[in-house]
């Protein structure tokens, strides 16, 4: 059987679409490395105990002393490792590429979760985006913006996208039909009620799926270290090829520090109240809940035979 020459044609489009959009490139990488550079300007310009203090602050805000003890202790940890600038610069390409990933897959999980044809034509791809070897998203990433932090944030964004999409079309579709029904009867509009109720109810299965985002924005740190992104993952990678087993030790700790507490606080913030139609709805339910058992109870009873 003739072998069919695949890899052949992907390489043709991809050379194509390099010298059909070739601005279009370079807008892109301009940016990323633009936003990702003043990013990581904020994080590593003040002294370390700023930031170590207003991250404890946060978590402490958010969600009680077990996690801004945590903080403190374990940033503290990582400076006394001599790993700060390294991690800060972790943090910036984790949190561009999450915030990126989480815009494009919320609102394609809301696509695929009110309209079922979209969800049937993105299911195969997110498949294939799950699927797909870290590694192979770096040869078009590096082919299309060469070496830098750039191609790291492409493809850690890509590689990140499928559980913002998943969770978010999961979440919605999971609401109370029966909730959604009231909020029609109160007269509100599709838009009020997906901004209102249903995204408030699905809150606990997005950020769920923020969560898995992020962490496996995490789990490209060294993939992007590969291509030249800094932080964390070249001081992995470093490790690797020369096989310090205590630097590789140290870097993935901090990376594990980095997860943990990204983890927690955004899963704390999930656990936050809403505000919106939807506590009017559960409000008036629960009101009217016992307002009906008094009724129950003031209707005459039959009398005895």
């Amino acid at each position: 059987m003739p072998r069919i020459e695949l890899g052949s044609y992907v390489e043709a489009f991809v050379l194509w679409l390099l010298q059909a959009i070739p601005g279009l490139l370079d807008g892109i990488g301009a940016v990323v490395e633009a936003v990702v550079d003043a990013l990581t300007v904020v994080l590593t310009g003040p002294p370390f105990w700023v930031w170590v203090i207003i991250l404890t602050v946060a978590a402490l805000l958010v969600r009680g002393w077990g996690l801004a003890v945590f903080t403190l202790v374990a940033f503290l940890l990582v400076d006394s490792l001599n790993l700060w600038q390294e991690t800060m610069e972790t943090l910036g390409v984790v949190i561009v590429a999450a915030v990126i990933a989480t815009a494009i897959g919320v609102p394609l999980g809301i696509w695929a979760a009110r309209r079922r044809a979209a969800g049937t034509v993105l299911r195969p791809l997110l498949d294939l985006m799950q699927t797909t070897p870290v590694f192979v998203y770096l040869i078009p990433a590096v082919f299309f913006f060469g070496i830098g932090v750039t191609p790291g944030v492409v493809a850690t964004t890509v590689f990140s996208i499928p559980p913002a999409v998943r969770l978010t079309e999961l979440g919605i579709r999971g609401v109370d039909s029966e909730v959604v029904e009231a909020a029609h009867a109160f007269g509100a509009h599709p838009r009020q009620i997906l901004r209102e109720v249903q995204l408030p109810m699905a809150l606990p299965s997005i950020m769920a799926g923020i969560n898995q985002v992020i962490m496996l924005a995490l789990s490209m740190v060294v993939v992007a270290g590969l291509a030249g992104a800094g932080g964390l993952g070249t001081v992995v990678v470093s490790a690797v090829t020369q096989l310090d087993i205590a630097s590789g030790f140290e870097g993935g700790l901090a990376v594990v520090i980095v997860a943990i507490f990204l983890d927690r606080f955004t899963s704390a913030l999930a656990e936050r109240p809403s505000r919106g139609l939807w506590s009017k709805l559960r409000a008036r339910r629960t009101s009217t809940a016992p307002a009906a058992g008094a009724d129950e109870s003031r209707s005459p009873q039959p009398a005895a035979a």
